[in-house]
């Protein structure tokens, strides 16, 4: 074989060689940053289900401590021994109804400490307690959790089971019932399901029991250390369990590779990650679609190869022209330096590409900063709003203590001056009363309008609502508004934040005025404090008008939707949107409805301050 023929070959060697090493290197890198972008999705897809878990594993340990069942578990205890007595259960059946309604959960049971069904929300469904590992482990004092498939319906449903301890007397501590939550899995699902990455929860047998992809739901991956045989999936029926997707998995730097062949809606070769969650007794499993990492590993050994293969021609085509006249030589050294420029060229768009990468990275962390301020922004905007809506009242508020307080001041002089020291006095008094009206006026405006950033904290409702209507009294008057307010006789204190509070209140207050505005008859707003549900563990504000109600009350919170006509307004829609945000980060729920005799009512349930510290 000549030489130049073989110097060729091994030249072409050695660019497939250095080709597949940078594809290998592009590749690794693209793995790296992919990974840390999934593992992210994984945390954040797995914190969210563990969250809304909890809030149903919360449910059940508060009621493990209601009164009316721990009156019936042992009513039940002291009756074990009579037969067929019947235990009136009327009121633990409403008050697990009344729960199970206010909460979404599918159902809620009440054990005695023999498993014995004694209450539930709803007539008994086809899920078996008796000896299930859930109740065993309540009956034992401790919370049970367990995934299942409905045997009827096949519906899937996750359960957590609370002990009920004696409370008091010389069996206080023992287990004496279990409270029994059942949780709709689809409700819970629904809310993530649109994820990009697909992203599915397995269970100790290895089922697919959660997934934003439903061709993989009850797809079974056998357990690491499965006898062959066993049953690998007890709680579902065994004709809704199906194999899972043929994979095979391999490690590429430190990544579990899968290639899949799962269908045109699952990655044919995607990175694997899997997150345990023992809280929850499941695993948060992820598979990142690798395609796009692929690609730019292909595409920079692309760039190198065809770089290296045209300096190669270059060396090529120096080496054939040596023989040549020496008059080319200044056309050779031209077109070299025309090739090591294209080298350059090219170099530098790699660099500028890696550079563009974390350019993009440091974008999307700006962005996310940004949103956050923005995001204040608007509810600071909403509050600054209200008061603009509301500076007539206030200046009026304002106003017509400054002219009592001239008054008074000129009559007091006159009345020093006639030596009658008494009349004097009292127009100074009420001169200070007045003082102290527009300091109490100004202090809750400067309040209302500052950035608050501080956490959540013990709030007086009371003082929130006096507050509001200090600053509301003015465009009330001017308006011919009657207001009904008659505050209750304990001052109740929930969790929140103060100002937010006081904008919530301001916002539904400031509607219900716009809603009456213009309408004729006469104008009443409503405002009040009651319990909510049983009255223990909640407190609901509740804010009614006599205006033409709600048109469409299911979309009162979407962002930009308003029912005040045009020209009068000039808000966004963005004032019930802004309230619901912050009720929901108080954990509390606001509602609006339209009222059975006219107009709409507003209610702001939110938790006590005694209830969250013990929770």
């Amino acid at each position: 074989m000549p030489r130049q023929t073989m110097a060729i070959l091994l030249f072409l060697l050695a660019i497939t060689a250095f080709s597949a090493g940078v594809w290998r290197v592009a590749y690794g890198t693209a793995l790296d940053q992919a990974a840390n972008r999934a593992e992210a999705d994984l945390r954040l897809a797995a914190d969210r289900l563990v969250g809304q878990l909890q809030r149903y594993r919360e449910v059940a340990v508060m009621l493990a401590d209601h009164p009316a069942l721990v009156s019936l578990v042992t009513a039940a205890e002291g009756r074990s021994g009579e037969g067929g007595t019947q235990l009136d259960a009327t009121g633990a059946d409403e008050v697990l109804l009344r729960t199970a309604d206010m909460t979404g959960r599918l159902s809620i049971e009440l054990l005695d400490a023999s498993g014995r069904r004694l209450a539930g929300s709803d007539a008994r469904g086809d899920l078996d307690h008796d000896g299930t590992p859930y109740l065993a482990r309540a009956l034992d004092g401790m919370l049970g959790t367990y995934n299942a498939q409905r045997r009827q319906t096949g519906q899937r449903v996750f359960t957590f089971a609370a002990p009920i301890h004696a409370p008091s007397g010389p069996d206080r501590g023992r287990v004496r019932g279990a409270v029994i939550v059942t949780v709709d899995i689809d409700a819970v699902e629904s809310e993530w399901r649109g994820l990009p990455q697909t992203v599915f929860f397995t269970d100790r047998a290895g089922v697919v029991f959660i997934s934003n992809r439903s061709e993989m739901l009850l797809r079974q991956r056998a357990p690491r250390g499965a006898e062959a045989g066993a049953d690998p999936a007890p709680g579902y029926r065994a004709n809704d369990v199906r194999p899972f997707y043929d994979f095979a998995a391999k490690q590429v730097d430190g990544h579990e590779i899968w290639e899949l062949a799962g269908g045109p809606y699952l990655p044919a070769r995607a990175m694997h990650l899997s997150l345990p969650l023992p809280v929850i007794g499941l695993t948060g499993e992820l598979l990142h679609d690798v395609a796009p990492a692929r690609a730019f590993a292909l595409l920079q050994a692309a760039v190198a190869a065809a770089i290296c293969l045209a300096f190669g021609a270059a060396l090529l085509v120096l080496a054939g022209r040596r023989k040549v006249l020496a008059v080319r030589l200044e056309a050779e050294a031209a077109a070299k330096a025309e090739l090591e420029d294209r080298v350059a060229r090219r170099t530098r768009e790699l660099s500028a590409t890696n550079a563009a990468l974390r350019r993009e990275v440091r974008e999307r962390l700006e962005a996310e900063s940004v949103l956050k301020r923005t995001q204040e922004d608007l509810v600071q905007a909403g509050k600054l709003g209200a008061l603009g809506q509301m500076s007539a009242g206030i200046s009026h508020e304002l106003n017509q203590p400054l002219m009592a307080i001239r008054s008074f001041a000129e009559n007091a002089a006159e009345f020093l001056k006639r030596g009658d020291g008494d009349k004097a006095g009292a127009n100074l008094l009420r001169i200070s009363e007045l003082s102290r009206r527009m300091a109490r006026i100004i202090q809750n405006l400067r309040a209302f309008a500052r950035q608050e950033s501080e956490p959540m904290t013990d709030v007086d409702l009371v003082a929130v609502v006096e507050a509001v209507l200090e600053i509301s009294e003015g465009r009330m008057t001017g308006a011919g508004v009657r207001l009904v307010w008659n505050p209750p006789a304990v001052r109740p204190m929930v969790r929140g934040g103060e100002v937010r509070l006081q904008q919530v209140l301001l916002n539904l207050v400031g509607n219900a005025m716009d809603a009456m505005d213009g309408k004729p008859g006469p104008h009443r707003l409503e405002i009040a404090i009651e319990p909510a549900g049983d009255g223990e563990d909640t407190v609901a504000l509740r804010v009614q008008d006599s205006g033409p109600g709600i048109e469409k009350p299911e979309k009162i919170f979407e962002p930009f939707y308003s029912t005040k006509e045009v020209g009068r307004s000039e808000g966004m829609g963005l004032g019930l949107s802004i309230s619901y945000g912050l009720v929901q980060s108080f954990g509390g729920v606001i509602r609006g409805r339209n009222a059975p005799g006219g107009g709409a009512v507003f209610t702001v349930e939110l938790a006590r301050a005694s209830v969250e510290r013990a929770a």
